[in-house]
Parts: C-alpha cells; sequence; structure tokens
C-alpha cells in the first residue's frame, strides 16, 4: 500500500541524511560555520522508524552582521527535518534562559550529537545551560502560575457557568500539560521527549495536590463528563496555590504593581 507522508527508515539512512544536510550548510555557509550537531531523538538514540531529523547549524559572531535566528524547515517526501541556524550570542542567551517550557525545551541544549564541533562549543554550550540560578527558576515558576494556570481556571469557571462544555477536554490537557512544567522547574528536571511529559512528571517530588488525578483523566482519556474535569481542574487548582505558598512562589501580587 503507498504511504503518503513519513516512511519507515533505518536509523543509519537517517543519520546518512543528518550528514548531507551538514554538507550542504557548509556549502551554503563555508568558515561562517562554528559548529553543526543533532538534537532530539536521534542524538538520544531513541529515534523511531518515522522520527524527524532536527538539527543546529551555528554561526560565528561577527560585527557585521546583526544576530542570526531562523530555521529551516521541510518535508523531503519520506521524511521531514529542521534546521536551526543561530549566532552564537543567540543560542548562548537563548541555552541561559529558563522559561515556562524549559523543561521540555533546554534538552537539546545539553546534548546534541555533534556532526562538526572543531572549537568545542557544545560544551560551552552546555554550561550556558547550567547557568540558571534558583531565582531565574522561581521567576519562570510564577510567570507559569499567572499566565497559564491562574488564566486557565478563569478560563474553566467561565465556561462552567456559560459553556461551551466542549471546550473542557482542551483545559483539562493544559491544566495537566503546564502543571508538569511546574513540576519539572521546581525540580529542574528536563523531560526526555513530549510523549513522555505526563508520565515522567508522576515520577518527581513535590507534586501539587490534585496533580495526580487530572494527570490520569487525561492520560487515559477520561474527559466525557463536564463536572468531572471542572471538579479536578478545581482540585488541582486549590492545590496549586497551598503549593505555591508552601515554596513561597507568588501567584497574587499588589493591585497595580508598577
Amino acid at each position: 500500500m503507498h504511504m503518503n507522508g513519513p516512511v519507515p527508515i533505518s536509523r543509519s539512512e537517517r543519520l546518512q541524511n543528518c550528514h548531507e544536510i551538514a554538507s550542504r550548510l557548509h556549502e551554503v555557509y563555508g568558515e561562517k560555520i562554528l559548529a553543526i550537531g543533532v538534537y532530539g531523538s536521534v542524538a538520544r538514540g531513541s529515534d523511531g522508524p518515522f522520527s524527524d531529523i532536527e538539527m543546529f547549524c551555528v554561526l560565528r559572531e561577527s560585527s557585521s552582521i546583526e544576530p542570526v535566528e531562523f530555521c529551516y524547515e521541510w518535508s523531503a517526501g519520506p521524511w521531514k527535518a529542521e534546521v536551526d541556524v543561530y549566532s552564537t550570542d543567540v543560542l548562548l542567551k537563548t541555552a541561559s534562559t529558563v522559561e515556562g517550557r524549559w523543561p521540555l525545551t533546554h534538552g537539546p541544549y545539553f546534548s546534541q550529537l555533534s556532526l562538526y564541533d572543531p572549537e568545542g562549543f557544545f560544551p560551552t554550550l552546555k554550561e550556558a545551560a547550567e547557568s540558571p540560578t534558583k531565582e531565574d527558576f522561581r521567576r519562570a515558576i510564577n510567570e507559569v502560575l499567572v499566565g497559564e494556570m491562574y488564566e486557565y481556571v478563569g478560563k474553566l469557571r467561565n465556561v462552567s457557568l456559560n459553556g461551551p462544555h466542549t471546550y473542557l477536554p482542551y483545559l483539562a490537557v493544559h491544566f495537566a500539560q503546564y502543571g508538569a512544567m511546574l513540576v519539572g522547574l521546581h525540580n529542574r528536571k528536563l523531560f526526555s521527549t513530549g510523549s513522555m511529559v505526563l508520565p515522567e512528571a508522576l515520577q518527581l517530588p513535590s507534586r501539587p495536590e490534585g496533580f495526580d488525578p487530572i494527570v490520569g483523566m487525561v492520560m487515559s482519556g477520561d474527559l466525557a463528563e463536564p463536572s468531572k474535569i471542572i471538579s479536578a481542574c478545581e482540585e488541582f487548582w486549590n492545590g496549586l496555590v497551598n503549593w505555591a505558598a508552601e515554596h513561597d512562589y507568588v501567584i497574587s501580587s499588589k493591585r497595580v504593581p508598577f
């Protein structure tokens, strides 16, 4: 049967594609290139038959050009690739920044499969990724508590009063996903991949009360009963409020803080 989109390819073929892409990058950017590496499942050795390719191309800083940050992303038919092109300053700054999805997004900065790194840039990148302080993580947690969780509980309460209840499964998924980000940030723990965020979060300590039930609902797909979703999300929110107070995270501030 003809298969549209991704088709199964071997790891060796996928790595060969990576080297082909790297060769083309050298043709395009020449001596501007400082390092080329692969990240994601291919770098971890956990890629499956249909996995895509994710790569860094790091360019040297130059006083004559603007900072570089863009992405090539394409499908070659049977496989897909993404190449993130950064100037050194941009990549190091990004790696050293903690934001709400840090537990999911920052794994590539800690480990890569190096295809070209004659000057040892990737260890420097790891040092940058390890540089954030406890206060950096605290700030990111506060931002998630207000920017996502407080906002989602407001949406939940609006929907519970006025509908549509068809929005509730979406909210439950976001409660679970951003709850996992909070648990990961609190423990300074990276998740291995997007598909493992929820089960790996359940293995971490200091989880807010109510987190496990909402994650269980989402993982099982038990999202058909509106009252059950509302109750689980409200219980998790109450658990988050208590958890934040216990660990000195901030949800509420002055009436106008500026």
